[in-house]
């Protein structure tokens, strides 16, 4: 199959570009596929904000980093809009964005 007669506008494009940067890091890209493999696109997790720090503590241990760098890597994930993140008082809800995996899916043909 192929994607030769398809229009991609220059936003499209820039915006894929942007989510392709994030995903090429390994660690951002093992984490994104750990989370939507566990979460499922689009559906939100909420925890306490102890547990979403002991997530962070679980995946530094996983790929041996340091927390801060965990950290850093979740902040690009959120900056480019493959995942997001919103604090609610002492809860915090965490989801993979669901229009970023269709797009991803559509641009390679999926």
């Amino acid at each position: 199959m192929s994607n030769s007669n398809i229009e991609f506008s220059t936003e499209l494009v820039s915006t894929m570009a942007q989510k392709f940067k994030a995903l090429s890091n390994p660690h951002r890209l093992r984490m994104f596929l750990t989370l939507a493999s566990c979460m499922g696109t689009g559906c939100v997790h909420e925890s306490d904000a102890e547990q979403f720090e002991n997530c962070q503590r679980d995946f530094a241990k996983k790929l041996e980093l340091a927390p801060s760098t965990v950290s850093h890597h979740f902040k690009e994930l959120r900056n480019c809009g493959l995942v997001h993140m919103e604090r609610q008082g002492k809860k915090v809800l965490f989801w993979v964005d669901a229009e970023s995996v269709k797009e991803i899916r559509s641009l390679l043909g999926g």
